[in-house]
């Protein structure tokens, strides 16, 4: 018999648990991409995610006898907190099963709520698989986080409160996809009542199972998934969603954790909020596709899904966050060994803000430097490249480069034995553009700089380190040039790092 989802989610048990999210337009992103970017608020949830819907609207059609046995469940951690919370509510014993790489806060909110925790396996697929075994050993009930009609029709909720608090024209709504529960839900109820609008569904490339099984026609078994965007790190989709899926869904877009690092920079922006990295994705995918079609004008609705942000994680989001919005171009230059030569080098990038500065002393006839840059897109970043290659400068651009932007900008360095005369100073540059060539004009000696270390952590001064080939007789006139310099300055020359991995 077909399910009448129209029904099922208009009947829906929800709002016991659940609250009836902000939809909210993000001003700034709106401005910068020409068109009407409404966020729907599900990070503002109980659980500050959407899966407390379907987790909820399933358990409160079990009978009396399979809630006193109990339910069990297999999640990442957004659906865990879900029905760990409607357990709570409904007097019912939860077993949540995670995969051991779950982000802390999220282990930490369920064994809050007074769930069993089984933490096994490295992705959702396997702690699912574990789960099987112990609900039929136990006879517990298992609670599927998305392939399942009473979870989907619980996350359709999503899609009757976008229509219902948003009368005007919607052109698409975009919404993250790992099993599919989420997006099935939404269209289930907004293809019925306004067919016209698009139905964007979005993953990260290195977890695109629907957007493969939607291409092949069928259910498609990933052999691994990328972790970072854990919340749709799913390898296979469910069979129900995705029969809903092929029938509901317009478009599938992929985006890379750069892009989802950006989008999670333009909410906090908007809002002062911080999603996870599964809740930014439908507005990364929102800003791509406006992108590739330069669509202007557009009133399009993006999901923010959930905001289980583990916080040592900020850290990478920070770092990754200006490239994938094009806003920082990554250099590899090479510069003349000579004293004077990067001084010329700092004036050939212009008056931009330098982001990461990377030296050290190698070739007495060449130097290789890693730089950063502050850009406006990827345009400026072809006409930089291109600018210091007229000035004999060779260059390439890294920006893309996963090895240089993950590893090599902390490794650019080594010893230098054939030094003579270094002086190592760690100094607190202010945070401003122009700073750098400040500080170059005031060395005014001939100095050579024998090795440089800069990166931009977004606070009002920036850490430097520099190595200087200082004769002993120009001893009393650095020493000047530190007081007219008026930097904070530490001498690191005796400090034993220096002597270990850098003299």
């Amino acid at each position: 018999m077909k399910i009448d989802y129209l029904e099922k989610i208009l009947k829906a048990r929800v709002y016991d648990v659940a609250i009836e999210s902000p939809l909210e337009i993000a001003p700034a992103l709106s401005r910068r991409l020409g068109n009407t970017i409404v966020l729907k608020r599900e990070d503002m949830q109980p659980v500050f995610s959407f899966k407390l819907r379907g987790a909820y609207n399933k358990m409160a059609h079990l009978g009396a006898a399979q809630l006193k046995r109990g339910v069990i469940t297999a999640s990442a951690g957004n659906h865990a907190q879900g029905v760990a919370l409607a357990a709570q509510r409904l007097g019912c014993r939860a077993t949540i099963v995670m995969p051991a790489t779950t982000p802390r806060i999220k282990i930490s909110a369920v064994a809050a709520r007074g769930a069993r925790l089984v933490l096994f396996g490295d992705a959702y697929d396997d702690a699912y698989a574990h789960s099987l075994q112990i609900a039929k050993r136990e006879k517990l009930t298992f609670v599927h986080p998305y392939d399942d009609p009473d979870v989907i029709a619980g996350q359709g909720t999503v899609g009757m409160e976008i229509l219902r608090q948003h009368g005007g024209p919607i052109d698409a709504i975009f919404v993250a996809v790992g099993g599919g529960g989420l997006i099935s839900g939404i269209g289930a109820y907004v293809k019925r009542l306004r067919p016209e609008i698009r139905l964007i569904g979005v993953q990260p490339i290195d977890a695109d199972a629907m957007t493969r099984s939607l291409a092949a026609g069928r259910r498609v078994k990933l052999a691994q998934v990328g972790l970072f965007a854990d919340g749709v790190a799913v390898k296979q989709v469910g069979a129900e969603t995705l029969r809903l899926c092929r029938e509901l869904v317009d478009e599938m877009i992929l985006v890379d954790n750069d892009a989802i690092c950006a989008a999670i920079k333009d909410v906090f922006e908007d809002t002062r909020s911080i999603l996870e990295p599964a809740g930014a994705l439908a507005i990364a995918g929102a800003k791509a596709w406006v992108g590739r079609r330069q669509a202007t004008d557009r009133t399009l609705v993006a999901v923010a899904c959930g905001a289980n942000m583990n916080f040592e994680r900020l850290r990478f989001v920070a770092e990754r966050a200006e490239l994938g919005e094009h806003r920082e171009a990554i250099l590899a230059v090479t510069i003349p060994e000579k004293p004077g030569s990067f001084r010329q080098f700092c004036a050939s990038l212009g008056p931009r803000n330098v982001t990461e500065f990377n030296y050290r002393y190698s070739d007495p006839t060449q130097a290789h430097v890693f730089v950063g840059v502050q850009v406006r897109d990827r345009g400026e970043i072809r006409a930089l490249v291109a600018r210091l290659r007229r000035h004999g400068l060779s260059t390439q651009d890294l920006s893309d480069n996963e090895m240089a932007k993950l590893h090599v900008r902390h490794l650019v360095g080594g010893r230098a034995p054939s030094v003579k005369n270094e002086l190592l100073y760690r100094f607190e540059f202010p945070e401003r553009p122009g700073a750098l060539m400040n500080f170059l004009k005031n060395m005014g000696h001939d100095w050579n700089i024998t090795l440089f270390h800069y990166r931009n952590h977004g606070a009002d001064f920036g850490r430097v380190l520099i190595g200087m080939q200082v004769p002993p007789r120009d001893k009393p006139a650095f020493r000047r040039f530190l007081a007219q310099l008026g930097y904070a300055s530490w001498d690191e020359t005796r400090n034993p790092a220096n002597s270990l991995f850098l003299s």
